[in-house]
């Protein structure tokens, strides 16, 4: 068993030392596309958040409230997902 984790542990880091080097410049534009996704589907998340909460809202009139909290509450983590996409383009 050891020689087999050995082996493994050997194996590894090899893989490792011999990786090709980092892109170069002309990947640029990928924080831009992965941008662009998130954002394009936060969009269309919150567009279907909204559409459910106001068809509970106009099912239910008088779980407006409760309905309206959830749904701010559900898009403020919607929308964090654009924001932390944003954060990664920054950062790199």
């Amino acid at each position: 068993m050891r020689k087999f984790a050995a082996f493994l542990l050997i194996f590894f880091v090899t893989m490792t030392a011999m990786a090709q080097d980092a892109a170069g410049s002309g990947f640029t534009i990928t924080p831009a596309f992965s941008m662009a996704i998130a954002a394009g589907i936060c969009g269309l998340a919150q567009g279907k958040a909204i559409h459910a909460a106001c068809e509970g809202i106009a099912r239910n009139p008088g779980a407006a409230g409760n309905i309206r909290t959830t749904m701010i509450i559900g898009l403020a983590l919607i929308e964090s997902l654009a924001l932390y996409t944003l954060v990664v383009v920054f950062a790199k």
